[in-house]
């Protein structure tokens, strides 16, 4: 039987689940280098890309997207990963070496269950250099390329800081036929260029996205504002595309502080565990997006696949469905109270976990962080 592919899914009002953080996750179990964040682990340890899929997919993901994060050519040579400065020890890498292998694996792990594959492309080097338009093309081309020719679902344009490189791709998505989606990594304050939250939503829409969102940089909670704004210039314009929110798994500052969002922490991107967002805040979230009318709801770097399995249980209702790995997920605590440890049989409440106010265990915490400055000047 057909795989029912990603709009058909929206379309439906069913909720379609993300999966979530893989630069990140991946970092920490000493697959990816922080810095460059660059997805090369495709094709040097597939067995850890395939594993973390694997999890997300259990955890009850409907989409394993491509582990193709920065994989232009033009990034890969940046970061010295290919070209005349590589090390002897890496050998050069292609986007086409990284695409074609996180592809194989995400197909993999999708067809062990009902997900879709997603291939994506993400911001290139070429566009702050001031390369230009075709040149910065021909790089998400040859990415494209990989993708069509492995017969992904969909594809994604993701973590776009200015809209009109966003532009840029999607020209180049939408020639390939696909349902394409599109987030920027965007607040309240708009992009990198100064053009308004509200300007980006309309112009993400316009340039053919089917499905139109934001991604990483913030926090669940400031995500929720972004996409308000989002959603209301939308309606005003008269363009109704599906809408998606995949944020950090971070607590972050409030989205009018600062442009660079998580990364403007003093804790990023080696000390954000004490921000990590709870089990019950991931349920929050994906409530307020569904009542908000947001259908393709995920995460980004920091959310783990326990985030998803939330996500999941938190929209059970509305797929029909509780997560591949329900048997084992104590929904609220209820197993708790088979412990013998009779200080945790109070803690099987719904309303228990969503009012607890979580402790950093640390005496002499601070109660906020001071965000980093840079000279803009330098």
């Amino acid at each position: 039987m057909p795989r029912v592919g990603l709009l058909e899914r929206l379309k439906s009002g069913r909720p379609v689940i993300g999966d979530g953080s893989f630069v990140f996750t991946l970092e920490k179990r000493g697959y990816v280098k922080a810095g460059p964040w660059t997805s090369e682990a495709a094709y040097q340890y597939p067995d850890a890309v395939r594993q973390l899929s694997r999890e997300f997919v259990r955890a009850g993901a409907d989409v394993v997207q491509t582990f193709t994060f920065y994989a232009t050519d033009d990034k890969l040579q940046d970061k010295g990963l290919s070209g005349k400065n590589v090390s002897k020890d890496i050998g050069n890498l292609t986007s086409k070496q990284i695409n074609s292998a996180a592809c194989d694996i995400a197909r993999e792990v999708a067809d062990e269950g009902d997900a879709l594959v997603c291939g994506g492309i993400s911001p290139t080097p070429g566009y702050i250099k001031g390369i230009g338009k075709e040149a910065v093309q021909k790089e998400f081309d040859k990415q494209c390329e990989v993708f069509i020719e492995k017969d992904v679902d969909f594809l994604l344009a993701e973590f776009f800081g200015h809209v009109e490189e966003l532009e840029w791709g999607m020209e180049v998505l939408k020639k390939y036929e696909k349902p394409v989606a599109a987030t920027m990594r965007i607040s309240t304050i708009g992009d990198m260029n100064g053009v308004s939250t509200a300007e980006c939503a309309i112009r993400m829409a316009k340039s053919g996205a089917d499905v139109v969102g934001i991604n990483c940089l913030f926090d669940p909670e400031n995500c929720i504002k972004t996409m308000k704004v989002m959603k209301s210039a939308l309606n005003e314009a008269g363009l109704n595309p599906f809408l998606m929110a995949q944020p950090v798994g971070f607590h972050t500052h409030e989205a009018n502080e600062h442009i660079d969002g998580y990364m403007a922490l003093p804790e990023f991107p080696f000390a954000l565990e004490s921000r990590i967002i709870t089990r019950a805040e991931a349920h929050k979230f994906a409530r307020e997006a569904y009542e908000l009318g947001i259908r393709y709801i995920g995460g980004c770097c920091g959310f783990e696949p326990y985030h998803i399995r939330a996500i999941a249980e938190e929209l059970a209702e509305e797929r029909g469905f509780r997560p591949p790995g329900h048997d084992k997920n104590s929904l609220w605590g209820k197993d708790i109270a088979q412990t013998n440890y009779k200080i945790m049989v109070h803690r099987v409440t719904k309303e228990y976990w969503m009012n607890l106010n979580p402790g950093t265990g640390r005496p002499e915490a601070h109660i906020l962080s001071k965000l980093d400055k840079i000279d803009e000047t330098e």
